[in-house]
């Protein structure tokens, strides 16, 4: 297993969870329904609760919305954080409702002296304040042609905004440098984890539908990973929430910095393949999903599912068991040793029958 440096930052305690200080890498998500219909909020939460989410913010935009976090708070089991932008009355009504985190930019919340108000509050209440500075909605950033220039502004702004809570001797913070911009998002993380400690959300912005934000988000996420930056991180999809959490757990896993305990590996497949490969995969994930959402693994496990025997047994040899394809047929193995053939139509229901035995 490969173990990548991290970078070392405070520990900031959300609702019980903790991140930074070497803690795992907590996975987080955002409802995209309205807040005020608190009871299909709780029920997207609750679905985000089953695949893994670990921190789920909600969007706050007006009072009326504020309203319903003490509801959403009682029928959920991971942290609750409001976001909240340019009316500080909403962060100090969130505050008394319960929540467990504010995502707030200072810069717009208003006055010095309403940022002391929520900041006092905060502070009174032990609630964290993440401060999260994007990109798309500083001036500062839209003033430099270069990306270099734009990361700088974009570490800067969020510079000053941890000043003014440092001022208030507020230091449970947590820092987000968003940008669309892979480049300018990576920057601007490194410059600012160079200069503080404090522990760092990571995101690519806006990053687009299912399939293309998925790629842009692993791909600016993988490299600030890679260079021990990160201690929680959304993948944003213009998708079901749901997503965001599988994309997560997957990339995690990738880097072997999280694991879900069921690691499934397939070939691409080919010409040799006499199997419909692409069909069994799709649905053996379907069944591990349900599996993982009823068992919490307590051992990692590798299935492989190969479309011939040229892909496994051989070079799927690490599996702790799998099936590789021939004609009208499949060779089941475990340990690397062949035990036995299965027939296509039932390649899904025995490997869930050994992954439940391997389980249990």
């Amino acid at each position: 297993m490969k173990f990548y440096k991290r970078n070392q930052t405070k520990k900031v305690n959300i609702g019980g969870t903790v991140i930074g200080g070497g803690s795992p890498i907590v996975i987080q998500s955002m409802a995209n329904t309205d807040t005020k219909d608190w009871k299909t909020t709780v029920k997207q939460l609750k679905q985000l609760e089953e695949v893994g989410c670990e921190i789920v913010r909600v969007s706050v935009p007006d009072i009326e919305a504020v309203q319903s976090l003490s509801k959403i708070k009682k029928h959920i089991k991971i942290p609750l954080v409001a976001d909240i932008h340019f009316d500080y009355r909403i962060a100090l009504e969130a505050i008394k409702q319960g929540v467990d985190k504010l995502r707030v930019n200072p810069g717009n919340i208003g006055s010095k002296e309403k940022v002391i108000a929520v900041v006092k509050e905060a502070k009174k209440a032990h609630i964290p304040i993440r401060i999260g500075v994007n990109a798309g909605s500083l001036k500062e950033v839209h003033g430099f042609a270069d990306n270099i220039s734009k990361s700088k502004a974009l570490a800067n702004a969020a510079m000053e905004h941890v000043k003014i809570l440092e001022n208030l001797d507020f230091g449970d913070i947590v820092v987000s440098l968003k940008a669309s911009n892979i480049d300018i998002t990576v920057q601007s993380y490194k410059i600012f984890a160079s200069k503080r400690n404090y522990p760092l959300h990571l995101g690519i912005t806006e990053a687009g539908s299912l399939f293309n934000g998925t790629v842009k988000s692993c791909t600016g996420l993988g490299i600030m990973l890679n260079y021990g930056i990160g201690d929680t991180l959304r993948v944003s999809l213009t998708a079901n929430p749901i997503e965001e959490v599988k994309v997560a757990y997957s990339l995690l896993q990738a880097l072997h910095l999280r694991s879900t305990g069921i690691e499934i590996i397939s070939c691409p497949t080919c010409a040799r393949c006499k199997v419909d490969l692409i069909k069994i995969v799709n649905e053996f994930e379907k069944k591990v999903v349900l599996i993982k959402a009823l068992k919490k693994v307590k051992k990692p496990i590798k299935v492989a599912l190969m479309g011939c025997v040229v892909n496994g047994p051989g070079e799927a040899k690490d599996a702790d068991f799998g099936i590789a394809g021939g004609k009208d047929t499949g060779v089941l193995f475990k340990n690397g040793q062949i035990i036995g053939n299965v027939r296509p139509d039932q390649w899904v229901p025995k490997l869930v029958s050994m992954l439940k035995n391997y389980l249990s």
